[in-house]
Order: structure tokens, then C-alpha cells, then sequence
């Protein structure tokens, strides 16, 4: 198969897996929504015709069925219900895991009959089915807490040399639900997405009839208790569960590490926080395509001629030895470069939506999970980002909202106790200034409290008691992201947001951007993160110390003197602009170098106000150039006062200073 095809089939179809995941959001929301419910028929019949027609049969049946029950749905056939709506939620996931195997295989394996058969019978059986209890033989489908089951670790039928890793036994509840059955499938199918399932009690056939007395037991293959824990407590459908690694008792020899057995997980349940790192499993994909305006392309080429032509110019007054003619090039060319950089960079940009289209939906999902009514509203998705930093702040913003739905917004009974409306509202709000872009999150829940920040802060070591005394709340609440504030052994209501929190602080810095938190308790809280628009090529001054070169971005200074405005103060070096003090920062002794100047020689870069109030000294300053910044990596990155490094023309490696960490 031609690779463009595929690949535009591949793209087209996750727009249209978001565009579908969005509508449906909306016909939940309001079942009358007739716009909405139109607009879901036609994706799926596009999906469904797409399918077909690149031979991929297994999801053209799934979305056939699905298009199917969409048009009983349509027609006033059939009640728009949660548990329907978890169903057709269903589906769509598993037309998500075939597309993401089609890219990566150019093939799916997935067996959709299960599938279809649910929501085949379901469309046979009629709108009463959406409404019937399904339930085991006495009537019962409540949610037993203790967890009990007559399935035990003897039961089952384990081959040593098929796990890879630990054995973990999961029992699991779907608590209350009419369609128990179908409910138990849809769990299994997307438990079995993240682990390898050994074996079940009772059998699989009888769990996806409901056929089991309130919870069953899957055998699963994975690292340890905790990283199953964390992943059940994401999964929709799963009520409740009870994990333990059970492999020294079922299985001997199999070569797995036996320390890495963890039993935390036990007695955890769907609101447990997950670990961080198994949030990998549900980022966003990294963006592999950018639509492109012809007339943009236009231009390109139009610059690419231009720039051709300049050439054979150049290499004429070389050839001529004309000095005045190569000149002339030159300037052209430094006009041609620069239009070529800004077009090219245009061309780079994404709206915001690329990346959030997904997030109503892990919202949804989230909500439904935690038994919480939330509204999640998203505005400015139009803005627009680098591709780089879009594909970079998309598991940044999916752990900030976590935590909100998770920690920011109460259960609806709390809510009302408090008096508040007992659906809880969360906005994701992005804007534009300048060259920079605002994404604010921000939630309408109980808020951070300041006072067990503080205890937790004065516990881990973050702070002394005496410099959180003179902290005001704003610089408290900050300390969620301090990487010694909060770890995933330890979470409680006060610190649950600090889980992660110095991932999204780190990842944000390395983009040359900024995080903050403001909070009122009771009221809620807002995470706002501040991020270039475009990144890599920017604008520097070249400083000199000793016999190092350092670049400071252009539109950090505001001013370049000389060393005599200097003055000390209490033992400290300041210079004085418009009544304000600004300190001055040695770089040689920052950095450890030794200067060629001696005392009161030398250069003041004085910092813009906005940025930080200082002044850095230096032996003397050079040029300015643009530059292409690349982030620290590895164990140099976050390393205070330093953002990036850029090599220049002649090859040298220049590092570019954060004058905020300095």
C-alpha cells in the first residue's frame, strides 16, 4: 500500500476519532442536540466507508455496527443512556487502537467480533435494553466492598513460561450497572490494553455474561502491584479493586525478579492517585503532521528562487573579485534568510486543539469513574503553538487536569454540603501575548490548602519554618512543584496535587516558559503556564567572562552601562535605575571563572524589570545574533541559570543564560 496514502488515511481518521469523541461528549450532555447527533452519524459513516475502502475490514464491520446503532439513536429509536453511551465509548476506543496499529504495523490484529456481536444485540434488543438490569441470578449487582470471591489463587491455570514478568492477581468490581455483562466486557477488553490477562475466574465467556456473584479475578502479566494499581484506578468500568502478586505462589522459574513484587497496591480503589509515570500510557501522540496553507507554500517557493538566484549572484562577485557586488548579495540575502526563517516558523505552528480535542473526553471518563458531574469548557483552541512545544506541554496539561477532576473538584454531596451547584466546573483557557501563549486550568473545587502545604513542605525538608513564615500563599502554593514536596508513597488530600507536579514545572522550564499556581480555598485553584510561541532561533547578546562566551536573549536586557553607576549596599553591589535597586550578579564567580577585569572594570547588563530585577557584570560585551537554542538534555538539564546552548557559525558552543534561575 502507497505509504502517503496510508498515512494521510492514518491522520485523517484520528481527526476524526477526536471529532467523534467531542460530539458524542456533546449528545450526552444535551440527548436533544440534534446538530451533534448528526454530526457523530456522519463521522462514523465516513469512518466506516474509509475503513472499507483501505481493506481494513475488522474496523469497517465495528464501525458499520456502530454507525448502526448511532442511526436507531438517531431516529428516536433508541434512549441516549450513560451505560449506552459507554458502549458506543467502547467502540470508539477500540477503532483508536486499530488506527494506532495500522501506523505502526500497517496492519491491525484486533479482533472487533466481540464487539459488534454487543452492540448488535444491543440494537436488536432495543431501547429496553439499554434500561434492563443484567445482573446475576438473584437480582443482586451491588458492589460488594469487602470483595469477596470464591475464586482463590489455586483456581488458577498459570504457564510459567509465558510470564514475563510478575503474575498479579486483580479481583474487580464494575459496581451497580444495568448491563453488567457488557460492562464487565468493555473492563476486561481495556485492561487487556495495558497487560497481558494469564488466565480468569470464572471464564471470560462468563464474565461478559455477567455470569459471577459481585466481583472477578483476572491473572494478569505486569511489573508489580503498584503499577497495576495505578493503571486500574484509570480504567473505565472499574469500580473497585484489590490487587496482590501472587507469583511465588503460582509460578517458579519464570526469571523474573522476585524484589520487584510490591503488595501496596492492596485494598486500593478507582480513586486511588495514579503514578505518574503510568501516565505514559495515555499521553497524547507526538504530532507527525502539519497542514500547510498553499499560499504559504507559495511563498516558500517563491523564497527558495530568490535564494537560488542570490547565489549564482554570490558566486559571480566572488568569482570577479567585486567586493561592492558580493556586499549587495549579502544584504539580499540576510533579507531572504529572514523571511524564509519567519515563513518556515509559521509553517511550524499547530492550534492548541491538535492536543486538547482529546481532553473532553479523558475528562469524561475521569468524572464518570470518581462519580463526579463536571463541565469541562475549553476556550481559545485556535491559538497556536510550535509543534515541538504542543507535543511537549500535552501530558503537562493531562496530569494538571488529573488532578483537578481528581483533587480540585468534590464529590457532588460535598459540593452541596459547601453550597455549591453539585456539578463542578473546570476550564481550560488559552490566550496570546505577544510571543508568548497563557494555558490557564483552572478548576471551581475545594482549593490547595495553604496551612498542610506548608507542614508538608517543613516535613519533606522544603523549607525552614522561618523562611514559610515570611512566604506570602502565593510563593507557598508554588512549592508543589519542589521535586522533594511530594512523591507517589505518599499522597493526602493537601499535597495529592504535588504528585507530578515537578514534571510538568521541569518539562515547562526546558521550553523556555513558566508555571505558576494560584488557589483560594474552597474556591478553587488555577494552573497557568506561560510558554514561547515559537522556540530554537532567538535573539542574543553576546557577553564575555574570562575566556568563556555566554549569550543573554535580547529580550531580557533593558540596558548596557558601565561599572561606575555601581555602589554597595550593606555589603552587596547595586546599581539604581528610576529609584528602583537592582543587585548585580558576578557571572565569573557564578559560573566560577576567572575575569579579565579587575574591580569597578568591566560591563552591566541590566536585566528588564519584568523578568528580574538585575544587573549581570561581565568583562565586556559583544555582538548580537540569532541564534538556534537548543534545550538542556540529560543530566544538565534544569541546571540553574542556564537554558539552552547554541552553536554559532564557527562552530563553537555557546551557553544561553535564564537570568530568572541565575
Amino acid at each position: 500500500m502507497d505509504d502517503q496514502y496510508l498515512d494521510a488515511f492514518i491522520r485523517e481518521s484520528e481527526e476524526a476519532i477526536t471529532e467523534l469523541n467531542n460530539s458524542l461528549l456533546e449528545l450526552e450532555s444535551d440527548p436533544s442536540n440534534t446538530e451533534a447527533m448528526d454530526s457523530i452519524f456522519r463521522t462514523a459513516h465516513t469512518l466506516k466507508g474509509n475503513f472499507g475502502a483501505m481493506g481494513f475490514d475488522n474496523a469497517a464491520d465495528l464501525a458499520h455496527a456502530m454507525e448502526d446503532l448511532l442511526d436507531e439513536m438517531r431516529q428516536g429509536e433508541m434512549e441516549v443512556t450513560p451505560d449506552l453511551m459507554d458502549l458506543v465509548f467502547a467502540g470508539v476506543d477500540q477503532i483508536e487502537v486499530i488506527v494506532g496499529e495500522i501506523e505502526e504495523h500497517g496492519e491491525s490484529g484486533t479482533e472487533t467480533d466481540e464487539m459488534v456481536e454487543e452492540l448488535r444485540a444491543v440494537l436488536e434488543e432495543g431501547a429496553a435494553a439499554a434500561g434492563d438490569t443484567e445482573t446475576t441470578d438473584d437480582g443482586s449487582s451491588d458492589s460488594d466492598e469487602s470483595l469477596t470471591t470464591d475464586a482463590g489463587v489455586s483456581d488458577a491455570d498459570i504457564d510459567g513460561d509465558a510470564v514475563d514478568e510478575r503474575v498479579l492477581q486483580a479481583e474487580i468490581s464494575v459496581g451497580e450497572s444495568d448491563m453488567l455483562g457488557v460492562d464487565s466486557m468493555l473492563a476486561v477488553e481495556s485492561i487487556e490494553g495495558r497487560f497481558d490477562i494469564l488466565d480468569s475466574s470464572p471464564s471470560r465467556a462468563d464474565i461478559e455474561d455477567g455470569e459471577f456473584e459481585d466481583t472477578f479475578v483476572l491473572y494478569l502479566d505486569g511489573p508489580d502491584a503498584a503499577t497495576v494499581d495505578a493503571e486500574l484506578g484509570t480504567t473505565g468500568k472499574v469500580d473497585s479493586f484489590d490487587v496482590t502478586d501472587v507469583t511465588d505462589e503460582l509460578v517458579s522459574g519464570t526469571g523474573t525478579d522476585s524484589d520487584a513484587a510490591d503488595d501496596s497496591g492492596a485494598g486500593s480503589d478507582s480513586g486511588s492517585d495514579p503514578d505518574p509515570g503510568a501516565e505514559e500510557e495515555h499521553s497524547v501522540d507526538e504530532i507527525k503532521s502539519v497542514r500547510v496553507d498553499v499560499d504559504q507554500l507559495d511563498d516558500l517557493h517563491g523564497l527558495v528562487e530568490q535564494l537560488v538566484t542570490s547565489r549564482i549572484k554570490l558566486r559571480r562577485g566572488v568569482e570577479k573579485d567585486d567586493l561592492d557586488s558580493t556586499g549587495e548579495t549579502l544584504n539580499e540575502l540576510d533579507k531572504i534568510t529572514a523571511n524564509l526563517q519567519n515563513t518556515v516558523m509559521d509553517m511550524r505552528l499547530i492550534p492548541l486543539k491538535k492536543v486538547v480535542g482529546k481532553f473532553p473526553r479523558l475528562v469524561r471518563d475521569l468524572a464518570r469513574e470518581l462519580d463526579k458531574d463536571i463541565e469541562f469548557e475549553i476556550e481559545g483552541e485556535d491559538i497556536e503553538l510550535d509543534r515541538t512545544i504542543l507535543t511537549e506541554i500535552s501530558d503537562p496539561l493531562m496530569h494538571i487536569l488529573r488532578n483537578s477532576v481528581d483533587h480540585g473538584i468534590e464529590s457532588p454531596e460535598e459540593r452541596e454540603q459547601a453550597g455549591k451547584s453539585r456539578t463542578g466546573h473546570i476550564t481550560l483557557r488559552a490566550s496570546r501575548e505577544r510571543d508568548h501563549v497563557i494555558i490557564e486550568v483552572e478548576d471551581d473545587g475545594a482549593g490547595l490548602d495553604v496551612d498542610g502545604i506548608r507542614e508538608k513542605a517543613i516535613e519533606k525538608g522544603v523549607r525552614s519554618p522561618e523562611e514559610l513564615d515570611a512566604m506570602d500563599d502565593s510563593a507557598v502554593y508554588d512549592l508543589v512543584f519542589h521535586p522533594g514536596f511530594s512523591t507517589a508513597d505518599e499522597v493526602t488530600d493537601t499535597s495529592g496535587r504535588g504528585v507530578g507536579m515537578d514534571v510538568v514545572h521541569d518539562t515547562v522550564s526546558q521550553l523556555d516558559g513558566s508555571v505558576s499556581v494560584d488557589s483560594e480555598p474552597g474556591e478553587g485553584t488555577t494552573v497557568s503556564l506561560r510558554l514561547p510561541v515559537t522556540m530554537a532561533i532567538v535573539k542574543v547578546l553576546f557577553v564575555k567572562v574570562g575566556g568563556e562566551e555566554y549569550g543573554v536573549p535580547i529580550k531580557n536586557v533593558d540596558e548596557i552601562t558601565g561599572t561606575e553607576e555601581a555602589k554597595q549596599v550593606n555589603g552587596q553591589e547595586v546599581i539604581k535605575h528610576n529609584d528602583e535597586i537592582y543587585p548585580v550578579i558576578h557571572l565569573d564567580d557564578t559560573f566560577d571563572i576567572e575575569g579579565e577585569t579587575a574591580n569597578g572594570d568591566g560591563m552591566l547588563v541590566r536585566i528588564r524589570e519584568s523578568e528580574r530585577q538585575v544587573a549581570l557584570h561581565c568583562d565586556s560585551v559583544n555582538s548580537q545574533e540569532e541564534v538556534v537554542v537548543k534545550p538542556l538534555e540529560g543530566i544538565l538539564s534544569g541546571t540553574p541559570g542556564l537554558s539552552g546552548t547554541a552553536v554559532l557559525g564557527d562552530g563553537n558552543i555557546v551557553h544561553i543564560l535564564d537570568v530568572v534561575t541565575l
